[in-house]
C-alpha cells in the first residue's frame, strides 16, 4: 500500500510540472495573440506605417521562432521562459512606442 501512495505522489508531482510548463506556454502564447491585436489595431487607426508595421511583424516572428526553438525539446526551461518574457516586454514597448509617435499614415 506504502508503494502505491508513493507511485501516486510522484505522479502527481510530474502532472503538476507538465501542467505548470503549458500554463507557462499558454501565457506566451495568449500574450503574442494580444500584441498582434495591438498591432492590427494600429494598423487599421493609421497609427503605424506601412515600415513600422512591418518592423513590429518581424519582431513577432523572432519571437515566434524563439518559442518554438524553446519547446523543441518537449519543454520550456525557466530561462527559456524568462528570455521569451523579456523579448515579449521589448515587443510591448516597440509597440506602444510606435503607436504614440505623432507618425500617421
Amino acid at each position: 500500500m506504502r508503494r502505491f501512495w508513493s507511485v501516486c505522489g510522484i505522479g502527481c508531482l510530474l502532472a503538476l510540472f507538465v501542467f505548470c510548463d503549458v500554463a507557462l506556454a499558454g501565457r506566451v502564447a495568449r500574450r503574442q495573440v494580444r500584441q498582434q491585436k495591438r498591432i492590427y489595431q494600429g494598423v487599421a487607426s493609421g497609427e503605424l506605417t506601412y515600415r513600422e508595421t512591418r518592423r513590429l511583424e518581424r519582431e513577432q516572428v523572432r519571437i515566434q521562432r524563439t518559442k518554438r526553438r524553446a519547446w523543441s525539446d518537449g519543454q520550456l526551461t525557466p530561462r527559456e521562459r524568462v528570455h521569451l518574457e523579456l523579448m515579449q516586454d521589448k515587443a510591448s514597448a516597440d509597440i506602444y512606442r510606435l503607436k504614440h509617435n505623432d507618425i500617421q499614415r
